[in-house]
Protein backbone atom coordinates (compact mmCIF):
# COMPACT_ATOMS: atom_id res chain seq x y z
CA UNK A 1 0.00 0.00 0.00
CA UNK A 2 1.12 3.46 -0.92
CA UNK A 3 2.93 5.01 1.67
CA UNK A 4 2.10 8.56 3.58
CA UNK A 5 3.11 12.51 3.71
CA UNK A 6 5.11 12.01 7.09
CA UNK A 7 3.66 14.46 9.67
CA UNK A 8 5.01 12.71 12.94
CA UNK A 9 7.40 10.60 14.19
CA UNK A 10 5.83 6.66 13.61
CA UNK A 11 6.93 4.92 16.79
CA UNK A 12 6.45 1.22 17.14
CA UNK A 13 6.74 0.10 20.80
CA UNK A 14 8.50 -3.25 22.02
CA UNK A 15 5.77 -6.35 21.86
CA UNK A 16 4.80 -7.52 25.46
CA UNK A 17 2.03 -10.19 26.17
CA UNK A 18 1.25 -7.90 29.32
CA UNK A 19 0.52 -4.71 27.00
CA UNK A 20 -1.88 -3.73 24.49
CA UNK A 21 -0.24 -0.78 23.37
CA UNK A 22 3.00 -2.86 23.08
CA UNK A 23 1.36 -4.29 20.01
CA UNK A 24 -0.64 -1.42 18.40
CA UNK A 25 0.11 2.37 17.65
CA UNK A 26 -0.87 5.14 19.83
CA UNK A 27 -4.26 7.05 18.64
CA UNK A 28 -2.34 10.32 18.56
CA UNK A 29 0.31 9.03 15.78
CA UNK A 30 -0.37 8.71 11.98
CA UNK A 31 -1.40 4.73 11.14
CA UNK A 32 1.09 3.22 8.93
CA UNK A 33 -1.74 2.76 5.85
CA UNK A 34 -3.49 6.16 6.69
CA UNK A 35 -2.97 9.96 4.73
CA UNK A 36 -4.57 11.85 7.90
CA UNK A 37 -4.84 10.83 11.56
CA UNK A 38 -8.12 10.29 13.54
CA UNK A 39 -8.84 10.41 17.60
CA UNK A 40 -11.32 6.82 16.91
CA UNK A 41 -13.87 6.32 19.50
CA UNK A 42 -12.73 2.88 20.00
CA UNK A 43 -9.21 2.03 21.07
CA UNK A 44 -8.54 -1.27 19.36
CA UNK A 45 -10.92 -2.91 16.59
CA UNK A 46 -10.52 -6.56 16.70
CA UNK A 47 -11.98 -8.21 13.45
CA UNK A 48 -12.38 -11.82 12.57
CA UNK A 49 -13.23 -13.00 9.13
CA UNK A 50 -10.44 -12.07 6.53
CA UNK A 51 -12.53 -13.16 3.02
CA UNK A 52 -13.19 -10.95 0.33
CA UNK A 53 -15.18 -8.79 2.31
CA UNK A 54 -13.66 -8.80 5.37
CA UNK A 55 -9.99 -8.16 4.26
CA UNK A 56 -11.65 -5.20 2.36
CA UNK A 57 -13.26 -3.89 5.32
CA UNK A 58 -10.58 -4.23 7.33
CA UNK A 59 -8.63 -2.02 4.67
CA UNK A 60 -10.70 0.94 5.31
CA UNK A 61 -10.83 0.42 8.90
CA UNK A 62 -7.20 1.18 8.72
CA UNK A 63 -7.27 3.92 6.50
CA UNK A 64 -9.57 5.58 8.77
CA UNK A 65 -7.24 5.51 11.51
CA UNK A 66 -7.99 2.56 13.39
CA UNK A 67 -5.94 0.44 15.28
CA UNK A 68 -6.73 -3.15 14.31
CA UNK A 69 -6.11 -6.93 15.22
CA UNK A 70 -7.69 -9.73 13.05
CA UNK A 71 -7.75 -13.39 13.10
CA UNK A 72 -8.70 -15.99 10.17
CA UNK A 73 -8.09 -19.27 9.80
CA UNK A 74 -6.62 -19.04 6.92
CA UNK A 75 -2.77 -18.62 7.60
CA UNK A 76 -1.37 -17.07 3.77
CA UNK A 77 -4.51 -14.25 4.99
CA UNK A 78 -3.36 -13.70 8.15
CA UNK A 79 0.65 -13.44 6.72
CA UNK A 80 -0.18 -11.12 4.49
CA UNK A 81 -1.68 -8.96 6.93
CA UNK A 82 1.15 -9.42 9.21
CA UNK A 83 3.53 -8.75 6.43
CA UNK A 84 2.09 -5.14 6.57
CA UNK A 85 2.33 -4.52 9.50
CA UNK A 86 -1.32 -5.36 11.08
CA UNK A 87 -1.39 -7.45 14.24
CA UNK A 88 -2.68 -10.67 14.26
CA UNK A 89 -4.11 -13.05 16.73
CA UNK A 90 -4.13 -16.75 16.41
CA UNK A 91 -7.67 -17.82 18.80
CA UNK A 92 -10.91 -15.85 18.44
CA UNK A 93 -9.99 -15.01 22.37
CA UNK A 94 -6.68 -13.72 22.01
CA UNK A 95 -8.95 -10.91 19.62
CA UNK A 96 -11.49 -10.44 22.29
CA UNK A 97 -8.39 -9.99 24.88
CA UNK A 98 -6.58 -7.40 22.98
CA UNK A 99 -10.04 -5.85 21.75
CA UNK A 100 -12.45 -2.82 22.97
CA UNK A 101 -15.28 -3.95 19.88
CA UNK A 102 -15.06 -6.99 17.77
CA UNK A 103 -15.64 -7.15 14.71
CA UNK A 104 -17.16 -10.69 12.64
CA UNK A 105 -17.28 -11.23 8.98
CA UNK A 106 -17.80 -14.95 8.61
CA UNK A 107 -19.68 -17.02 5.73
CA UNK A 108 -22.45 -18.50 7.83
CA UNK A 109 -24.70 -19.13 11.17
CA UNK A 110 -22.37 -22.13 12.65
CA UNK A 111 -19.16 -20.23 11.82
CA UNK A 112 -20.68 -17.04 14.08
CA UNK A 113 -22.08 -19.34 16.52
CA UNK A 114 -18.34 -21.02 17.35
CA UNK A 115 -16.02 -18.06 17.05
CA UNK A 116 -18.28 -16.40 19.83
CA UNK A 117 -19.15 -19.25 21.77
CA UNK A 118 -16.54 -22.38 21.00
CA UNK A 119 -13.98 -23.25 21.94
CA UNK A 120 -11.00 -20.38 22.38
CA UNK A 121 -14.30 -18.91 21.30
CA UNK A 122 -14.93 -14.96 22.10
CA UNK A 123 -16.89 -15.96 25.39
CA UNK A 124 -14.32 -18.02 26.38
CA UNK A 125 -13.67 -19.03 29.88
CA UNK A 126 -15.68 -17.40 31.60
CA UNK A 127 -18.57 -14.65 31.92
CA UNK A 128 -16.19 -11.49 31.87
CA UNK A 129 -14.90 -9.99 28.63
CA UNK A 130 -12.89 -6.87 27.75
CA UNK A 131 -14.81 -6.09 24.34
CA UNK A 132 -17.84 -3.74 25.27
CA UNK A 133 -19.24 -4.25 22.05
CA UNK A 134 -19.46 -6.80 19.76
CA UNK A 135 -20.45 -6.76 15.58
CA UNK A 136 -21.33 -9.30 13.63
CA UNK A 137 -21.54 -8.37 10.04
CA UNK A 138 -21.71 -12.20 8.55
CA UNK A 139 -25.53 -12.90 6.54
CA UNK A 140 -27.27 -15.81 9.08
CA UNK A 141 -30.54 -16.51 10.56
CA UNK A 142 -32.33 -13.78 13.08
CA UNK A 143 -32.77 -16.99 15.29
CA UNK A 144 -28.96 -17.24 15.73
CA UNK A 145 -28.46 -13.43 16.43
CA UNK A 146 -30.97 -13.28 18.94
CA UNK A 147 -29.71 -16.18 20.68
CA UNK A 148 -26.34 -14.92 20.81
CA UNK A 149 -27.13 -11.26 21.52
CA UNK A 150 -28.81 -13.21 24.60
CA UNK A 151 -25.54 -14.63 25.39
CA UNK A 152 -23.37 -11.47 25.33
CA UNK A 153 -25.54 -9.64 27.73
CA UNK A 154 -25.48 -12.37 30.35
CA UNK A 155 -22.01 -11.25 30.55
CA UNK A 156 -20.07 -8.92 32.36
CA UNK A 157 -17.23 -6.54 31.31
CA UNK A 158 -13.46 -6.19 32.96
CA UNK A 159 -13.14 -3.26 33.57
CA UNK A 160 -14.92 0.22 33.55
CA UNK A 161 -16.51 1.61 30.35
CA UNK A 162 -18.24 4.21 31.28
CA UNK A 163 -21.82 3.36 32.01
CA UNK A 164 -22.02 -0.11 30.27
CA UNK A 165 -22.24 -3.00 32.70
CA UNK A 166 -23.04 -5.75 30.07
CA UNK A 167 -21.26 -6.13 26.85
CA UNK A 168 -23.44 -5.55 23.69
CA UNK A 169 -24.18 -7.32 20.45
CA UNK A 170 -25.45 -5.85 17.34
CA UNK A 171 -26.14 -7.90 13.86
CA UNK A 172 -24.97 -4.90 11.12
CA UNK A 173 -24.94 -7.45 7.78
CA UNK A 174 -23.67 -5.54 4.82
CA UNK A 175 -25.54 -4.93 0.77
CA UNK A 176 -23.12 -3.98 -1.53
CA UNK A 177 -21.21 -7.22 -2.03
CA UNK A 178 -17.16 -6.90 -2.97
CA UNK A 179 -16.86 -3.82 -5.27
CA UNK A 180 -18.59 -1.35 -2.21
CA UNK A 181 -16.27 -3.59 0.41
CA UNK A 182 -13.39 -2.22 -1.21
CA UNK A 183 -14.79 1.60 -1.82
CA UNK A 184 -16.19 1.88 1.98
CA UNK A 185 -19.49 2.25 0.25
CA UNK A 186 -21.26 -0.44 1.92
CA UNK A 187 -24.93 -0.08 3.46
CA UNK A 188 -25.07 -1.91 7.18
CA UNK A 189 -28.64 -2.89 8.26
CA UNK A 190 -28.27 -3.07 12.08
CA UNK A 191 -29.96 -4.62 14.82
CA UNK A 192 -29.97 -4.73 18.85
CA UNK A 193 -30.23 -1.75 21.20
CA UNK A 194 -30.33 1.30 20.05
CA UNK A 195 -27.64 3.23 22.24
CA UNK A 196 -24.93 0.67 21.04
CA UNK A 197 -25.98 1.32 17.27
CA UNK A 198 -25.51 5.04 17.88
CA UNK A 199 -22.10 4.38 19.90
CA UNK A 200 -21.26 2.26 16.70
CA UNK A 201 -22.32 4.18 13.64
CA UNK A 202 -19.09 6.28 12.96
CA UNK A 203 -17.34 2.84 13.32
CA UNK A 204 -19.65 1.26 10.29
CA UNK A 205 -19.29 4.46 8.23
CA UNK A 206 -15.70 4.08 8.12
CA UNK A 207 -16.81 1.18 6.24
CA UNK A 208 -19.79 1.96 4.49
CA UNK A 209 -21.63 4.94 3.15
CA UNK A 210 -24.87 4.59 4.94
CA UNK A 211 -26.44 2.62 8.10
CA UNK A 212 -29.69 1.78 8.72
CA UNK A 213 -31.33 1.13 11.89
CA UNK A 214 -33.91 -2.05 11.93
CA UNK A 215 -35.03 -2.48 15.74
CA UNK A 216 -34.33 -4.96 18.05
CA UNK A 217 -31.40 -7.91 18.05
CA UNK A 218 -31.84 -10.06 15.28
CA UNK A 219 -33.56 -7.52 13.18
CA UNK A 220 -30.83 -6.36 10.83
CA UNK A 221 -29.82 -9.92 10.15
CA UNK A 222 -33.80 -9.97 8.87
CA UNK A 223 -33.34 -7.52 6.85
CA UNK A 224 -30.25 -8.73 4.99
CA UNK A 225 -31.89 -12.42 4.30
CA UNK A 226 -35.08 -9.91 3.02
CA UNK A 227 -33.10 -7.69 0.63
CA UNK A 228 -31.00 -10.88 -0.79
CA UNK A 229 -33.88 -12.66 -1.67
CA UNK A 230 -35.36 -9.87 -4.11
CA UNK A 231 -31.62 -9.48 -5.13
CA UNK A 232 -31.58 -13.37 -6.09
CA UNK A 233 -35.28 -12.87 -7.49
CA UNK A 234 -34.55 -9.71 -9.58
CA UNK A 235 -31.47 -11.23 -10.76
CA UNK A 236 -32.92 -14.20 -12.33
CA UNK A 237 -36.37 -11.75 -13.86
CA UNK A 238 -33.47 -10.06 -14.87
CA UNK A 239 -31.33 -12.53 -16.62
CA UNK A 240 -34.39 -14.28 -17.53
CA UNK A 241 -35.91 -11.23 -19.76
CA UNK A 242 -32.22 -10.63 -21.03
CA UNK A 243 -31.91 -13.87 -22.47
CA UNK A 244 -35.52 -14.04 -23.79
CA UNK A 245 -34.45 -10.77 -25.40
CA UNK A 246 -31.32 -11.89 -27.47
CA UNK A 247 -33.46 -15.52 -28.85
CA UNK A 248 -35.65 -12.39 -30.15
CA UNK A 249 -32.62 -11.16 -31.80
CA UNK A 250 -32.88 -7.76 -29.47
CA UNK A 251 -28.91 -6.55 -28.51
CA UNK A 252 -28.60 -6.63 -24.98
CA UNK A 253 -27.07 -3.44 -24.43
CA UNK A 254 -29.65 -1.86 -26.42
CA UNK A 255 -32.86 -3.91 -24.02
CA UNK A 256 -30.53 -3.00 -20.52
CA UNK A 257 -30.98 1.15 -21.94
CA UNK A 258 -34.74 -0.03 -22.23
CA UNK A 259 -34.77 -1.35 -19.04
CA UNK A 260 -33.17 1.33 -17.43
CA UNK A 261 -35.16 3.77 -19.12
CA UNK A 262 -38.55 2.24 -18.19
CA UNK A 263 -40.59 0.53 -15.64
CA UNK A 264 -37.79 -2.55 -15.59
CA UNK A 265 -34.82 -0.45 -14.21
CA UNK A 266 -33.74 -2.27 -11.28
CA UNK A 267 -30.30 -2.97 -9.48
CA UNK A 268 -29.52 -5.77 -11.50
CA UNK A 269 -30.03 -4.02 -14.85
CA UNK A 270 -28.46 -0.40 -13.57
CA UNK A 271 -25.85 -1.42 -11.18
CA UNK A 272 -24.83 -5.02 -11.60
CA UNK A 273 -25.70 -6.47 -15.15
CA UNK A 274 -25.62 -10.36 -15.72
CA UNK A 275 -24.52 -9.56 -19.15
CA UNK A 276 -20.71 -9.94 -20.15
CA UNK A 277 -19.73 -6.46 -22.13
CA UNK A 278 -22.67 -4.12 -21.02
CA UNK A 279 -20.93 -2.70 -18.24
CA UNK A 280 -17.77 -2.37 -16.86
CA UNK A 281 -16.16 -3.36 -13.20
CA UNK A 282 -19.12 -5.91 -12.62
CA UNK A 283 -18.46 -9.41 -12.64
CA UNK A 284 -20.30 -10.23 -15.62
CA UNK A 285 -17.64 -8.64 -17.36
CA UNK A 286 -14.71 -10.71 -15.50
CA UNK A 287 -15.65 -13.95 -16.19
CA UNK A 288 -17.90 -13.47 -13.04
CA UNK A 289 -14.71 -14.15 -10.57
CA UNK A 290 -14.26 -11.55 -7.70
CA UNK A 291 -17.78 -11.23 -7.03
CA UNK A 292 -21.04 -12.82 -4.68
CA UNK A 293 -20.27 -16.75 -5.00
CA UNK A 294 -24.09 -18.66 -6.13
CA UNK A 295 -22.96 -21.23 -3.37
CA UNK A 296 -23.06 -18.08 -0.83
CA UNK A 297 -26.65 -16.90 -2.65
CA UNK A 298 -27.85 -20.29 -1.97
CA UNK A 299 -27.08 -20.43 1.56
CA UNK A 300 -28.61 -16.97 2.08
CA UNK A 301 -32.43 -18.02 0.31
CA UNK A 302 -32.08 -21.33 2.57
CA UNK A 303 -32.04 -18.75 5.33
CA UNK A 304 -35.16 -17.11 4.10
CA UNK A 305 -37.30 -20.27 3.22
CA UNK A 306 -36.50 -21.21 6.62
CA UNK A 307 -37.32 -18.24 7.91
CA UNK A 308 -40.53 -17.76 5.73
CA UNK A 309 -41.49 -21.50 6.99
CA UNK A 310 -41.19 -20.73 10.66
CA UNK A 311 -44.07 -18.05 10.54
CA UNK A 312 -46.06 -19.31 8.08
CA UNK A 313 -45.54 -17.71 4.82
CA UNK A 314 -46.11 -19.01 1.60
CA UNK A 315 -42.86 -18.36 -0.33
CA UNK A 316 -42.93 -20.41 -3.83
CA UNK A 317 -40.47 -17.30 -5.81
CA UNK A 318 -38.17 -18.58 -3.31
CA UNK A 319 -38.46 -22.13 -3.71
CA UNK A 320 -37.81 -21.45 -7.36
CA UNK A 321 -34.93 -19.50 -6.50
CA UNK A 322 -33.07 -22.00 -4.21
CA UNK A 323 -33.21 -24.68 -6.94
CA UNK A 324 -32.23 -22.38 -9.45
CA UNK A 325 -28.81 -21.67 -7.89
CA UNK A 326 -28.80 -24.96 -6.15
CA UNK A 327 -28.75 -26.11 -9.48
CA UNK A 328 -25.85 -24.00 -10.68
CA UNK A 329 -23.97 -25.31 -8.18
CA UNK A 330 -24.30 -28.90 -8.79
CA UNK A 331 -22.85 -28.08 -12.23
CA UNK A 332 -19.72 -26.44 -11.48
CA UNK A 333 -20.68 -22.69 -10.89
CA UNK A 334 -20.56 -22.65 -7.06
CA UNK A 335 -17.74 -20.45 -7.23
CA UNK A 336 -18.80 -18.43 -9.40
CA UNK A 337 -20.86 -14.61 -8.80
CA UNK A 338 -24.35 -15.20 -8.76
CA UNK A 339 -25.56 -13.16 -11.67
CA UNK A 340 -24.04 -16.34 -13.69
CA UNK A 341 -27.36 -17.95 -13.69
CA UNK A 342 -28.03 -15.63 -16.82
CA UNK A 343 -25.33 -17.69 -19.17
CA UNK A 344 -24.76 -20.84 -17.23
CA UNK A 345 -29.10 -21.41 -16.60
CA UNK A 346 -30.54 -19.55 -18.92
CA UNK A 347 -28.13 -19.61 -21.64
CA UNK A 348 -27.09 -15.83 -22.48
CA UNK A 349 -24.35 -14.76 -25.05
CA UNK A 350 -22.16 -11.81 -24.48
CA UNK A 351 -23.29 -8.22 -25.35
Amino acid sequence: MAGYRARAILSILTRSRHSLSSTFLQSSQLCRFCSSTVQPKFGVVGFIGLGNMGSRMVDNLIKAGYRVAVHDINYNVMKMFSERGVPTRSTPYEIAESSDVVITMLPSSSHVFDVYTGENGLLHRGNAVKPSLLIDCSTIDPQTSRKLSAIVSECTLKGEKGNWRNPVMLDAPVSGGVIAAEYGTLTFMVGGLEEAYLEARLLLLSMGKKTIYCGGAGNGSAAKICNNLAMAVGMLGVSEALALGQSLGINASTLTDVFNSSSARCWSSDTYNPVPGVMEGVPSSRNYEDGFSSILMAKDIDLAAASAKEVGLKFPMTVQAREIYLELCDNGHKAEDFSCVFRHYYGGSDA
